[in-house]
């Protein structure tokens, strides 16, 4: 699904990723663990195609096709998710809005019909209930005036309508209680799939005991140095990164 060969990559002029290679198959979700400034948000970005984040040397391919070729708009339509790890708020523009032409936008780049209203009503109605959102939360401006535990259960709606081939969540546990780390754990594991998978960017093995990943990898000076099973959140949870980044 998403193959990252070599990959280098620089922010301001100041190389942030210097060799990343990870392979993520089919229907797999992998975790990438790391200490702070390792560049694990970078990579997150890198992939999205935020401006201002160059790549320099490597390649990425989601589902064969060149993602550095794209622009973001098109990444989105070829299959990528950015759940970001401060979700931003847009005043003036309903969540039902936001969504209704996010979605029609993919659909028309995919050659693929646009979805009528109703078609659309009945999807976001079955997302939002699954995630503990209202209708009258949805017919506000997107994530203005949630509550941080609001706006990752708002992100995890997105994810589900736009059914992304590729999800890259950046450190979606970050500032949830337990009540909303479970019900997006819960989510996350409701939209796997054998054609759709994650990347979950953390600095917490928490999040793990809910959305148990095929594979973990921990990244430490833009590469990544280890990699393991589910019990090595575990062991980083305990013994932290202090010998694995000497």
């Amino acid at each position: 699904m998403l193959e990252i060969r070599d990959l280098h990559a620089t922010v301001d002029g100041k190389a942030i990723l210097g060799g990343l290679t990870l392979s993520i198959g089919d229907g797999e979700v992998h975790a990438i663990m790391g200490p702070n400034g390792a560049g694990k948000s970078t990579l997150s970005y890198v992939l999205a195609g935020r401006a201002g984040y160059e790549v320099t040397g490597g390649s990425v391919t989601l589902d064969g096709q060149d993602l550095l070729a794209l622009d973001a708009h098109e990444r989105a339509a070829a299959g990528l998710f950015l759940g970001l790890q401060y979700p931003v708020e847009i005043p003036g523009v309903s969540n039902l809005m936001f969504l209704r032409t996010a979605l029609n936008a993919q659909r028309r780049m995919r050659g693929q019909a646009e979805a009528s209203g109703a078609e659309f009503m009945k999807l976001i109605k079955v997302e939002a209930e699954a995630f503990g959102l209202s209708m009258d939360m949805l017919k506000r401006p997107v994530n203005v005036g949630f509550s941080g535990g609001e706006k990752k259960r708002n992100e995890m709606v997105q994810m589900a309508v736009l059914a992304p081939k590729m999800a890259v969540l950046d450190e979606t546990d970050s500032g949830l209680d337990i009540d909303a780390l479970r019900v997006v754990a819960d989510g996350i594991n409701r939209l796997r799939a054998p054609d759709r998978s994650t990347l979950l960017i953390t600095h917490y093995q928490r999040l793990l005991d809910y959305v148990v990943p095929d594979r973990i990898h921990v990244l430490v000076a833009g590469r990544i140095v280890r990699s393991g099973g589910p019990e090595l959140a575990h062991e980083l949870e305990r013994d932290g990164y202090v010998d694995i980044a000497a």
